[in-house]
């Protein structure tokens, strides 16, 4: 540690604190306390609790009554008032940089009937008593966004986990049969044929139907400003995985491509991350499209899942050989038994087409505010 560098703890204890251990181990009460101060009660009490400046003559005082230095006293209450300045300027840091807006618009958050209860009213939300709780929940997450974020990007993790935390608040309330990872993936190849249907109504809740009966809860979460996150997956628990999807980017090939590829991660990779992550006490999220990604190895891996599931191997020649043009794009995925959007998008990514051709086969969607 350099010279210059200062310990800055992330958390904050006043001198109240020093007080109170020094009373219990002498065995003195708050009153016996507050008439050797020659103090009222109500004054100690706020001595006690930090609530009032340790001044040069409650110092003199303590120093008198307790022992050591008065200067130790003086510090003692400088460096809390310090800490806590330092905390409640990281606390409205991090309410501003919350995508509060959207959270309120998007309905998981009821609006604070004073600016001053929004501090509580996003703590409740995310299910903490204190920001520096959120930080320790969240700490992986914030190490990855210094790590891997890019200023080209416009990436928050304040954003992420926001979105993170309503998908975990949304899989609370799906029941799941427990985690079978060999029936899930046989239930993938016939969850195909979603892919087929027009309306979000109607295949999102058989989606969440067939997935939650092997134990993983998928949930579709909208994302918020400064959120680029187009899937995520982590287990729960042993016995319960949750597959988060965001609809980023409103048509069907993305969607079910980002659906299939994180079904990858939970069966190749999920619980390697999920036991890692419990030893270290933290959340083990797999997120795509945030600027966060595992290795390219395991990127690729869960991508070529994705494929092989969607389209199964006796087609994939045909990829690389129809001529693409509606009709046998249309023909192809009668045949494979998926939506046409999704053979246009493979043709794109192998570059048989440009990215503007044939979207019109692709379906869009429109979130319903």
């Amino acid at each position: 540690m350099n010279s210059d560098e200062r310990f800055q703890p992330d958390w904050t204890s006043a001198p109240g604190d020093t007080i109170i251990d020094i009373l219990q181990q002498r065995d003195i009460s708050d009153v016996g306390f507050a008439t050797l101060m020659n103090l009222p009660l109500e004054d100690t009490a706020d001595l006690l609790q930090g609530r009032s400046t340790v001044t040069l003559t409650i110092a003199r005082k303590l120093a008198s009554v307790l022992g050591a230095s008065v200067e130790f006293w003086m510090s003692r209450d400088y460096q809390y008032r310090q800490d806590a300045r330092r905390f409640h300027e990281e606390e409205e840091g991090w309410l501003r940089r919350l995508p509060l807006g959207d959270m309120i618009r998007f309905g998981w958050l009821s609006p604070p009937p004073l600016p001053s209860e929004e501090l509580a009213a996003c703590l409740r939300f995310f299910g903490v008593s204190s920001f520096q709780e959120w930080k320790g929940n969240y700490a992986s997450l914030q190490e990855m966004a210094a790590f891997r974020s890019s200023p080209s990007f416009d990436s928050r993790h304040e954003s992420i986990s926001a979105w993170l935390r309503q998908g975990e608040i949304k899989a609370e309330e799906i029941d799941c049969g427990p985690w079978h990872a060999e029936r899930f993936q046989a239930c993938l190849s016939q969850l195909r044929t979603l892919t087929r249907l027009k309306d979000p109504q109607d295949f999102i809740p058989a989606l969440q139907t067939s997935c939650s009966e092997h134990g993983v809860a998928v949930v579709v979460v909208r994302a918020p400003g400064g959120c680029r996150a187009s899937g995520a997956t982590r287990f729960v628990t042993n016995d319960k995985a949750l597959l988060q999807l965001s609809f980023r980017y409103l048509t069907d090939d993305q969607f079910w491509f980002t659906f299939f590829h994180e079904a990858g991660h939970l069966l190749l990779h999920g619980q390697k991350h999920f036991f890692r992550s419990a030893m270290e006490g933290q959340r083990a999220w797999i997120l795509e499209g945030a600027d966060f990604s595992l290795t390219e190895e395991e990127e690729q891996e869960a991508s070529n899942f994705a494929v092989r599931t969607l389209i199964p191997q006796e087609f994939q020649n045909e990829i690389s050989t129809i001529a693409p043009n509606s009709r046998e794009i249309i023909r192809l995925a009668r045949r494979v038994g998926i939506s046409p959007g999704i053979i246009v998008g493979q043709l794109q990514y192998h570059r048989r087409i440009d990215y503007n051709q044939l979207n019109g086969l692709k379906r869009r969607f429109v979130w319903q505010e």
